[in-house]
C-alpha cells in the first residue's frame, strides 16, 4: 500500500480498532456515549443511569396497575481525563503501508493509552467498601467467588452482566484449579479473548486484566491482588469527542462502540519532522458501590 494513504482518517480508523481490541475494563462496564458533542476538559455532564423497576402484585378484583416511570435518571460525571500519545514520524515512516505503519507505531501507542484507560476503570475500586478473600477462603481461592456473588444477591443485584477482574497472580491461582482448567476461553474483542479466564464460572465472567496491581489499602505492605467482582452497572467510562483544532488542516475525529479518537497529522518546523498526535477525552464514574464487591487478602499477608 503506497504511502499516500497514511492520512488522518486512516490512522484515526486503525487506531480506533486496535484500541477497541485491547482494553478490558473499558469492554466491561456501563458506557455512554454521545458522537454529537463536544467537550473540554473539566466538563460536567449528566450520563444515564440505566433505569430500575419494581414488580407489584395485581388484584384482580380490583385491576389496576401501577405505571412506573421509565426515564434513565442521570448521573454527572466530569470529563477530567485528556490522554494523549504523540511521536514523530520520519521520513522512514512515511514509506511504510498503514501495516506496517501499524505494526511499528499505532500499536505501541494504543497499547499505551488502552492500559491507561483499565487503570483510570480500576481506580474507582477505591469507592468500594464490601470486601471478601480477607478470610477463609482465600483471596487466591475461587470459592471467594461464592462469597462475592452472595453479597451481589444480598444486594438485590442482577445475575446477568456480572464480571470478574483479577491480576496475574490471582489468574495464576485460580488456572491451577480443576474448575478454571476444565473452561474455554470467551470473549467478543481480541482484548476479551486473551483477557478471559474460561467460561461463565460461580455467576460470573472471569477476565485477567494485567493493570490490576497490588493492593493498597491500610498502612502494611500488601502482597495480595485487589480483584473486583461487579455488575456492568456499577462503573460507567464515558467518552466525548474532542472537537478539530482550528490551526491544523490535517485532522480527524472518529469514534466506534463508545469509542472516540482525534488525530492530527502536523509538521514541527523547529524539529523538521513530521507529528502524529492522538488524544481523546473520556470519564470515568463509579454509578453504584453496592454492586460491586472487592477480593482481596489482609494487608501485609
Amino acid at each position: 500500500m503506497a504511502n499516500t494513504f497514511l492520512t488522518p482518517d486512516v490512522i484515526a480508523a486503525a487506531a480506533l480498532a486496535n484500541l477497541y481490541e485491547n482494553t478490558v475494563m473499558a469492554n466491561l462496564v456501563h458506557r455512554d456515549y454521545e458522537p454529537e458533542f463536544a467537550n473540554k476538559v473539566g466538563d460536567t455532564i449528566t450520563i444515564r443511569k440505566p433505569a430500575t423497576f419494581t414488580t407489584h402484585d395485581f388484584d384482580r378484583s380490583n385491576p389496576a396497575i401501577t405505571i412506573q416511570d421509565a426515564t434513565e435518571t442521570g448521573i454527572p460525571l466530569t470529563l477530567n481525563k485528556f490522554k494523549d500519545v504523540s511521536f514523530a514520524v520520519t521520513s522512514e515512516d512515511l514509506t511504510l503501508s498503514i501495516k506496517d505503519f501499524s505494526t511499528q507505531l499505532l500499536n505501541p501507542a494504543m497499547q499505551a493509552m488502552a492500559e491507561q484507560i483499565d487503570r483510570d476503570v480500576l481506580s474507582l475500586r477505591s469507592d468500594v467498601t464490601q470486601i471478601v478473600g480477607q478470610t477463609t477462603p482465600a483471596w487466591d481461592d475461587p470459592d471467594s467467588l461464592v462469597d462475592a456473588g452472595a453479597t451481589l444477591d444480598e444486594n438485590n443485584v442482577p445475575l446477568t452482566e456480572r464480571r470478574l477482574v483479577v491480576g496475574p497472580r490471582t489468574k495464576a491461582a485460580y488456572l491451577k484449579t480443576d474448575l478454571f482448567q476444565q473452561a474455554q476461553q470467551s470473549g467478543s474483542t481480541q482484548g476479551l479473548r486473551e483477557a478471559s479466564l474460561g467460561n461463565r464460572v460461580f455467576g460470573f465472567d472471569g477476565y485477567m486484566s494485567q493493570n490490576v496491581k497490588l493492593g493498597t489499602q491500610g498502612t502494611g505492605l500488601p502482597t495480595t491482588e485487589q480483584s473486583v467482582a461487579f455488575h456492568r452497572t456499577a462503573f460507567a467510562l464515558v467518552f466525548r469527542p474532542l472537537a478539530l483544532p482550528q490551526g491544523a488542516k490535517n485532522a480527524a475525529i472518529l469514534n466506534y462502540q463508545g469509542f472516540g479518537l482525534r488525530v492530527v497529522y502536523d509538521y514541527d518546523v523547529n524539529k523538521k519532522q513530521d507529528v502524529v498526535s492522538i488524544d481523546c477525552l473520556y470519564g470515568v464514574k463509579t454509578l453504584d458501590a453496592n454492586r460491586a464487591v472487592l477480593i482481596q487478602g489482609p494487608d501485609g499477608a
